[in-house]
């Protein structure tokens, strides 16, 4: 007797080109966007909440000093982290992602890119930086946190800054990292030290010229995956 396919795996090949799609519009666009720096952070942080104005302002010190502002194009720390890039009448650009719920485009994004998959999305949101700033937030923060670090740590990425910006939030996750992973040698000594905490938003600029500064743009882009 013979067996048929359930329809699903007929039509798995061509997702790859839906895929691939996706990789050839974001590159494209995000390819002539030049220095761009990307902000990470909870939708669910309200515009009255102190780290939105902290986001707000970190952008806004970024556009005006050249940088394109990237976020996941959603609201909250996105939202605000937008919002500050457009104020400045920088480039602020939203890699927006399709959910079922949560995630909605924000209003101050002048540069828009739409995603399917998380994993292209992600790809995009570290390619085109070269620096990277984590307010607090949640699972995907703490995922897109993670992952940046493991490639600058493995060196699969150059060392770009990654800044972590609240202080409060982030203190007792160093604290465990020293203590634990460090303690059990399970990470290297110094690989915490990969990550700047600061809640002053000149000092976190300052960081990323330096290193842009250092390394040259055009030198970053080449190697931002090896």
């Amino acid at each position: 007797m013979e067996q048929t396919l359930p329809p699903t795996t007929h039509e798995e090949p061509w997702r790859i080109f839906r895929i691939l799609a996706e990789f050839v519009d974001s590159f494209d666009t995000l390819s002539k966007i030049g220095p761009a720096v990307t902000i990470f952070g909870s939708a669910r942080t309200r515009p009255s909440h102190p780290d939105y104005k902290l986001a707000v302002r970190c952008a806004q010190r970024l556009a005006e000093r050249g940088f394109a502002v990237v976020t996941g194009g959603g609201p909250g720390i996105m939202e605000a982290a937008n919002r500050g890039a457009a104020k400045a009448g920088g480039k602020s650009v939203g890699l927006n992602i399709e959910l079922p719920h949560e995630q909605t485009g924000n209003p101050y994004a002048n540069i828009e890119v739409n995603f399917h998959y998380f994993f292209s999305r992600k790809v995009c949101l570290v390619k085109y930086s070269t620096g990277f700033i984590y307010l607090p937030g949640g699972f995907g923060t703490m995922d897109e946190l993670f992952e940046v670090l493991t490639l600058v740590q493995t060196r699969k990425i150059d060392g770009f800054p990654l800044i972590l910006m609240g202080k409060s939030y982030w203190k007792g996750l160093l604290k465990w990292m020293r203590a634990e992973l460090e303690t059990r040698k399970l990470i290297s000594p110094g690989d915490v030290e990969l990550l700047t905490l600061t809640d002053d938003p000149d000092e976190a600029v300052a960081l990323i010229e330096a290193y842009v500064a250092r390394q040259g743009a055009e030198s970053m882009r080449e190697t931002a995956f090896r």
